[in-house]
């Protein structure tokens, strides 16, 4: 099964470069450091109907680093929600595919997103609905760590064990890269883990990138009953590009044509 979900983020990885350099795009190097969180939600976790994105009983799923859409994008036409031409749109004129995620019109996409520290707030109410309807959907949120910043992030933070929600999964994408630095230069958010304890929830930290070890934790939440679960998931930003890994550049812009030749190289696809 890790063989198919490794293929499932390497087709994520290739469609955002590709998406992203027609459009001279920014955030590739986000997109790259979720596609193994992605492609293990969307190859495993979640249960969804691509054929019936409206099915009731589904679960949610909130891309809270809503400026990182190419990669849910990229998932949701690999999984069937909507055709893979779609992509070849992205960020243009007139497209349903937005440059910061959006839902409307695209089946599978929640909620529009981009505004940093909203997702997790959405995906609790979406939670505390679940419940009071006695409805067994579970909601998921992939936070960055830079909207940790964020204060309605920790105002969420506080209200989901109040209410009990341990059908809420908050997954902070860690790449330790914001948008003007490393996040301990620009606001230290360590000691993570404790902080997120201390407001009530269960926390686990993984390695973003080991598919076995997202698998585990995303299947086994609740991972305490009667609280919210948070997976600390560490990655790299760019992960899979060896010349975008870790550098704050490839917050911002596109691989030229070059640059797009030897990614896709090191990816083992074609142009």
């Amino acid at each position: 099964m890790h063989t198919e979900l490794a293929e499932l983020a390497r087709r994520i990885r290739a469609n955002v470069l590709r998406m992203t350099h027609k459009a001279k795009s920014s955030h590739v190097g986000s997109c790259l450091s979720e596609a193994d969180l992605l492609a293990v939600l969307y190859g495993k976790v979640l249960r969804i109907r691509p054929g019936e994105p409206d099915w009731p009983a589904r679960d949610r799923f909130v891309l809270s680093k809503g400026h990182a859409c190419a990669g849910l994008y990229a998932a949701l036409a690999e999984r069937g929600f909507f055709p893979p031409e779609w992509l070849d749109s992205f960020y243009q004129d007139a497209s349903r595919l937005a440059g910061h995620v959006t839902h409307t019109g695209v089946p599978g996409v929640e909620a529009s997103t981009g505004a940093l520290g909203h997702g997790l707030p959405i995906a609790c109410g979406m939670a505390l609905a679940a419940k009071r309807d006695r409805l067994p959907c579970r909601a998921f949120a992939l936070l960055s760590d830079g909207e940790c910043d964020e204060g309605s992030t920790w105002e969420a933070a506080l209200f989901a064990p109040h209410h009990g929600l341990d059908n809420l999964i908050a997954v902070i994408d860690y790449n330790k890269i914001q948008s003007l630095g490393s996040v301990k230069e620009v606001l230290n958010l360590e000691p993570l883990a404790a902080k997120w304890e201390a407001f009530g929830w269960a926390v686990q930290e993984i390695d973003g990138h080991d598919l076995g070890q997202i698998e585990d934790a995303l299947t086994s939440v609740p991972l305490r009953v009667g609280l919210p679960s948070c997976i600390i998931a560490h990655t790299v930003k760019g992960k899979g590009v060896s010349f975008m890994e870790n550098k704050l550049l490839w917050h911002y812009r596109a691989a030229d044509d070059e640059e797009l030749r030897l990614a896709l190289a090191e990816l083992g696809v074609a142009e």
